[in-house]
C-alpha cells in the first residue's frame, strides 16, 4: 500500500486546493500517471501516482485546501480483491395455520369522509361530532358533504345555522359532491383546468470562480493598487523581421519540429533592450530598487479559463531557436498542467502577446514585483509613407505598461525606441 501525499511544490509553497480527483477509487493506475490536481498561488498541475497499482481510498474531497506532505489517498498494490460472497436467502417462514373454527378478523379503516357502513343517512363522522342541529342542516351537510365539526356555530349555545353552513360553502369555494349514501356515485364535473405560471427566464447564472480565477483576480487588483500604471504605445516597421521569418520558418519547422513565431524576435529585442535599460528590469521594495542580474522574462500563455506567465530563465542568453523552442516548450505544458513552481517564479519582465488574438494594441497590467510590461499587437500589412513616397509594409503596435513609481516617460521611451531599432534593422541568421 503506498500512501499519496500533497507534494511540496515549492520552497515558499505550504499549501494548496486539490481541485480534481483524475480517478475514482477502484481504478487501476500506473506509476507516474496524472492521479488528481492542485492549484496554488503559482500554479495549477497534475500531481503523478507514487505507484502502480489501485486507487483505494481517497481521503481529501475536491476544493479541500491541504498542507504539504499531507496524505490524501492511498495506492493498492494492485491485486485483484477477493470476490465478496454470495449472499444466501434465508427462506421465509411458512405463515402459522389459521385454526378451521377460529373467526378471521377483517380490520375496518375509518376515515373522516368515508361513510359508514351502514346505509345511514348521516356520515358517522358527522353524526358524532356536530352536536344537537337542525334537521335542516343535517340535511345541508349530508347533501354538501360537509364536517359540521369544521363549522363554527353563531346561533345560540353555539348551535350551527343553516347560515353557518351557507358560509363554509362559500368559503371552501368548491362544487357539492355526491350525497353519500348514493349506491352509484356520479362524477362531478370536471373543474376547469387552471392555466399554468408563466416560467420566466432565470436572470442570472450563479457560478464560483476557479481557484485560478481567484488568483488572477487578487493579483490583478494587487497590482493595480501597488504600481502607478501608465502605457506608452510605439508603432514597429516588423518587415525584415517579417522576410526573415518567411526565408526561414519552412526549414525551421524541418529541423526543429515546431514552428517559427514572430514572439520570439520580439523576445530577443526586448532581452538586448532590458540589458542596455536595467530600471526596467528592477523591482521595488520598500524605498529601495532591487536590480535583477538576470534578465528572465515570462510570456503570458492563455488558458481555457485564465492565464498563466511561465519564464524565460536567462532569456538575453539565448538565440532565435532556443527562445521559439522555450516558449513552445512551456505554452504546451502550461496548456496542459505540467508546469513546476520554479517555471513560474523569478520573472523580471513580462512580455504578452495580445497580436495573436487579432487585437492592435492594448493597455497591459503589471506583473507583480516587476516594474513593466510589453504587449505585442497583431503584425498587419499597411500602407506606410517612406522618403515622401507609399510603401507596403509590415507594422505592429508595441505597447510598453511601466509602473510611474520608477519609471518616467522618457526612460520607457528610450527603451521602446531600442526595441524598434533591433526589430526595424533586423540582420541576423536564424539557422
Amino acid at each position: 500500500m503506498a500512501d499519496v501525499v500533497m507534494p511540496q511544490m515549492g520552497e515558499s509553497i505550504v499549501e494548496g486546493t486539490l481541485t480534481k480527483w483524475l480517478k475514482k477509487v477502484g481504478d487501476h493506475v500506473e506509476r507516474d500517471e496524472p492521479l488528481f490536481e492542485i492549484s496554488t498561488d503559482k500554479v495549477d498541475t497534475e500531481i503523478p501516482s507514487p505507484a502502480a497499482g489501485t486507487l483505494s481510498e481517497i481521503l481529501v474531497q475536491e476544493g479541500t485546501v491541504v498542507a504539504i506532505n499531507t496524505v490524501v489517498a492511498r495506492v493498492g498494490d494492485g491485486a485483484a480483491a477477493p470476490a465478496p460472497a454470495p449472499v444466501v436467502e434465508a427462506p421465509a417462514p411458512a405463515p402459522a395455520p389459521v385454526p378451521a373454527a377460529a373467526p378471521v378478523a377483517v380490520p375496518v379503516v375509518e376515515a373522516a369522509s368515508t361513510p359508514a357502513v351502514a346505509p345511514v343517512a348521516v356520515p358517522a363522522v358527522v353524526e358524532e361530532s356536530a352536536g344537537p342541529v337542525s334537521p335542516l342542516v343535517r340535511r345541508m351537510a349530508r347533501e354538501n358533504n360537509v364536517d359540521l365539526a369544521q363549522v363554527s356555530g353563531t346561533g345560540a349555545g353555539g348551535r350551527i345555522t343553516k347560515q353557518d353552513v351557507e358560509d363554509y360553502l362559500a368559503r371552501r369555494q368548491a362544487p357539492a359532491a355526491s350525497p353519500a349514501y348514493v349506491a352509484a356515485p356520479v362524477s362531478a364535473p370536471a373543474a376547469a383546468a387552471a392555466p399554468l405560471p408563466r416560467v420566466e427566464p432565470a436572470k442570472v447564472r450563479v457560478e464560483a470562480m476557479s481557484i485560478m480565477r481567484q488568483k488572477i483576480a487578487e493579483h490583478m487588483v494587487l497590482s493595480k493598487h501597488s504600481s502607478a500604471h501608465v502605457t506608452t504605445v510605439h508603432r514597429v516597421d516588423m518587415t525584415k523581421v517579417a522576410k526573415a521569418r518567411a526565408k526561414a520558418k519552412n526549414d525551421f519547422q524541418q529541423r526543429y519540429g515546431f514552428s517559427l513565431t514572430f514572439l520570439p524576435f520580439v523576445t530577443r529585442a526586448t532581452a538586448e533592450a532590458l540589458r542596455a535599460f536595467p530600471i526596467l528590469n528592477a523591482s521595488i521594495e520598500g524605498t529601495n530598487i532591487l536590480y535583477h542580474n538576470e534578465v528572465n522574462i515570462g510570456i503570458a500563455v492563455a488558458l481555457e479559463n485564465g492565464l498563466i506567465v511561465p519564464v524565460i530563465h536567462q532569456a538575453d542568453e539565448k538565440n532565435i531557436v532556443g527562445l521559439q523552442r522555450s516558449i513552445v516548450d512551456l505554452a504546451a505544458r502550461a496548456r496542459s498542467k505540467q508546469l513546476k513552481p520554479n517555471e513560474v517564479q523569478g520573472g523580471t519582465f513580462s512580455i504578452t502577446n495580445f497580436g495573436s488574438f487579432g487585437s492592435l494594441f492594448a493597455t497591459p497590467v503589471i506583473n507583480q514585483p516587476q516594474v513593466a510590461i510589453l504587449g505585442v499587437g497583431a503584425i498587419e500589412k499597411q500602407p506606410v509613407v517612406i522618403d515622401d513616397a507609399i510603401a507596403i509594409r509590415s507594422m505592429a503596435h508595441l505597447a510598453l505598461t511601466f509602473d510611474h513609481r520608477l519609471i518616467d516617460g522618457a526612460l520607457a521611451d528610450q527603451f521602446c525606441l531600442k526595441v524598434k531599432s533591433i526589430l526595424e534593422s533586423w540582420s541576423d541568421e536564424i539557422l
